[in-house]
């Protein structure tokens, strides 16, 4: 009994979802997957478990593959609460959702921030992303959306008033400068560092994640942003930055990832909004790499 359960449990067939080469297939030619292996893509990206009794029945039958039948089924499986996995899953990951439980602020620099404001940031990512799932919103609106999900906790936080109680309910934003997903507490928690915001981390966020354009990796020996140092005045980290891309082994990364970084610099580290960074006022201006395009704020 060991043995069989020891040779089961490696077995490839077991560990792995596999597809086949159907015969004859040539060398780099696509072909379409079965109904069977198409039926289980979509149970394990929508639900992250296998395929119910219907969806192997009308695979099986060789139905899946027709426009309108798997629409049908798309349909029916994103109203059945094992979609959640979809939120959870694809988007945690997509968005890197999952880091916001290893963000650690600076309690000094953010006396603020709480686990009641890290679970509501959480809580409103994925009540918005799945709004706009069941709804079945136009893509675009993932960041131009006017509207989130907030408890009295999270409201305050985004100086949204008359909310009150712990309970999460849709709410209009009083105006465009936290629209879509680039307003949100869990991404703009996730993209900084535990003492202050990061332009860097949050334009790379916005290249890699939204726009699908990722950065070369930075070389050997990149030296780091320069501290403000004591008896100085202390300089904003767009003016360190600035001093860093001097460098033109920097700069080259550096002019796509920063000025998208920049437009979302009027939210602190934990996504609160700022007039100021420090004594400084924020400039949150930019212009897309190549100079195609100038922009002002999240907006």
């Amino acid at each position: 009994i060991q043995w069989a359960i020891v040779r089961l449990l490696v077995y490839p067939r077991f560990l792995f979802r596999t597809e086949l080469d159907p015969p004859g297939a040539k060398p780099g030619t696509p072909y379409r997957v079965s109904d069977l292996e198409l039926a289980s893509r979509l149970s394990f990206f929508l639900w992250s478990t296998v395929p119910d009794d219907e969806l192997l029945d009308v695979a099986a039958k060789g139905r899946l593959q027709y426009p309108a039948v798997f629409l049908h089924q798309v349909s029916r499986m994103l109203k059945d609460k094992k979609a959640e996995a979809l939120i959870t899953g694809f988007f945690g990951q997509w968005l890197t959702l999952r880091n916001i439980q290893n963000a650690k602020p600076n309690t000094t620099a953010f006396p603020e921030f709480d686990e009641a404001l890290r679970r509501g940031f959480k809580q409103e990512t994925e009540m918005f992303l799945a709004s706009q799932v069941r709804e079945d919103r136009p893509v675009p609106e993932l960041l131009t959306a006017n509207y989130t999900f907030v408890n009295d906790r999270l409201a305050q936080h985004y100086g949204i008033s008359n909310v009150y109680g712990t309970h999460f309910r849709r709410v209009p934003y009083p105006d465009d400068r936290r629209a879509g997903l680039l307003g949100h507490g869990s991404i703009l928690l996730a993209t900084s560092y535990a003492d202050r915001t990061s332009p860097v981390q949050r334009g790379k966020w916005v290249l890699m994640n939204i726009l699908g354009t990722p950065p070369p990796d930075p070389p050997a020996n990149v030296p780091p942003l320069p501290e403000n140092k004591g008896g100085e005045a202390p300089k904003s980290v767009r003016a360190r930055l600035e001093q860093h891309r001097a460098n033109p082994v920097c700069s080259s990364c550096h002019s796509m990832m920063d000025p998208l970084g920049f437009a979302l610099e009027n939210f602190n580290g934990i996504g609160g909004w700022r007039a100021t960074d420090g004594a400084t006022q924020i400039d949150s201006s930019g212009v897309m790499a190549g100079g195609s395009g100038k922009f002002s704020g999240p907006a």
